[in-house]
């Protein structure tokens, strides 16, 4: 599943999580497990979610081309994100050497150091000085580097930048209420469009969606002090965007079943005005090959929020080695060949991926061809990070429960709100 308080606070306020949160339910905070050793070589397993880039088998292929004793094959898991975690914590608790080559939700990684799921890897032979200081900040636990950052991602308002233009609009919306208006100018001649939607199906895009409006509105989830505080006004205002969205048409009842596929689907098919989305859809949606119907058609902005520019979740994956894998000196090596800056440039100009090297967002030649590339490091360099838990599957599934309880109508937005903020109290033991 993936922000705009000032950048130096949310790293800060991810490292308090983690130490707050991994005494959940009473137990102590658990220590950082012991550095491992990567000696063994030979063939090794990739495994990751549903890969809809389509990029990763040749980057495998470049790998085994020049590795012949130490092939890498992919393992993919389901596209979503809730059920490849539940995969890898069931070959974890098993002890499973299945997988080699874990790609983490940036979220993730916290909760399998603490269970000791995953190696401790060499910081010194890692570039991270050259990478964004937040995707470099979720690799780590303990201040100890558990994985490797791998491709960044911020939530971003895709839009119908013609449609705009025949509606006389010359910018994108900035609040949620010039959203709502731009969206009612558009549908005066084009009716039958829908006007919004994000990822609101019962699953991790529903927990980044839910974080963003709560941020986007001035409120938190949790504080600085790793304290529960989701039952405020500003939180309310936040969730009130997407319940109201839904009863008024803002957002198309359909959308509440879409993930990331599903609403990319429906705005490069010219169904939506706007959409909220990661940066991968820039490049689907742009596709010449008959995919999209809005090639040459849209643009790319900052979410809006509820008074000014909106607070993006941040995502993106991270690669880790599975504590019980063989051959973890293959699995390392594998490592820093694909998070490589050279393979990172190459997974942008292929997907429009965000890479983690600060180089790549200045280069002109990748700026000319991904325009938004600009706005798109103020988004991650300024996006929340959610929970970095190490029972983050039990946080994530009461935001999941109450926000869509909420934006369906079997709750109101004050007792989900009220609901959520008993539940994370007791998680998080505040």
């Amino acid at each position: 599943m993936r922000r705009r308080r000032g950048y130096a606070a949310p790293i800060a306020i991810a490292g308090a999580l983690v130490v707050v949160l991994a005494g959940c339910g009473g137990t102590k905070t658990a220590a950082p497990p012991a550095a491992g050793t990567f000696d063994g070589k030979g063939p090794i397993t990739f495994a990751l979610g549903k890969d809809t880039s389509g990029f990763v088998p040749s980057a495998v292929e470049a790998w085994n081309k020049d590795h012949p004793t130490e092939q890498a094959r992919i393992i993919e898991l389901p596209e979503s994100a809730d059920q490849q975690r539940q995969q890898m914590i069931q070959n974890a608790q098993t002890k499973s050497d299945a997988y080699s080559v874990l790609n983490l939700d940036v979220v993730w990684t916290a909760e399998f150091a603490a269970n000791q799921w995953v190696e401790q890897l060499p910081e010194d032979q890692f570039a991270l000085d050259k990478m964004l200081k937040g995707p470099v900040a979720t690799a780590k636990y303990f201040n100890k580097l558990y994985a490797s950052p791998y491709l960044t991602d911020a939530g971003l308002l895709y839009y119908r930048k013609d449609l705009l233009d025949a509606a006389g609009i010359s910018q994108p919306p900035t609040t949620w209420q010039e959203m709502q208006t731009d969206c009612t100018k558009v549908q005066q001649t084009n009716p039958k469009i829908g006007c919004y939607a994000g990822q609101f199906e019962k699953y991790e895009g529903l927990t980044c969606n839910f974080s963003e409006v709560i941020d986007s509105a001035g409120g938190q989830v949790i504080d600085d002090q790793g304290k529960p505080v989701v039952d405020s006004a500003a939180a309310k205002s936040g969730l009130d965007f997407l319940v109201n969205g839904l009863k008024n048409g803002l957002i198309p009842k359909e959308a509440i079943t879409y993930k990331e596929e599903e609403g990319r689907r429906a705005f490069q098919d010219g169904n939506l005005v706007f959409h909220r989305n990661w940066p991968y859809v820039y490049a689907k949606a742009g596709a010449t090959d008959g995919s999209s119907k809005i090639v040459g058609k849209f643009g790319v902005a900052a979410l809006p929020g509820l008074s000014g520019p909106g607070k993006a979740t941040l995502g993106g994956h991270n690669l880790a080695i599975s504590k019980f894998a063989k051959n973890k000196g293959s699995a390392l090596a594998f490592i820093k060949f694909m998070t490589t800056e050279a393979e990172e440039k190459a997974h942008l100009q292929k997907t429009s991926e965000a890479p983690v090297y600060k180089s790549l967002y200045a280069d002109p030649d990748l700026v000319k061809q991904f325009p938004y590339l600009p706005t798109l490091q103020a988004s991650v360099d300024a996006a929340v990070g959610r929970p970095q838990a190490v029972k983050y599957g039990e946080v994530t599934t009461a935001i999941q429960e109450e926000a869509y309880a909420a934006i369906t109508g079997t709750k109101t937005s004050d007792q989900a709100l009220k609901d959520l903020q008993a539940k994370l109290t007791t998680l998080i033991g505040k």
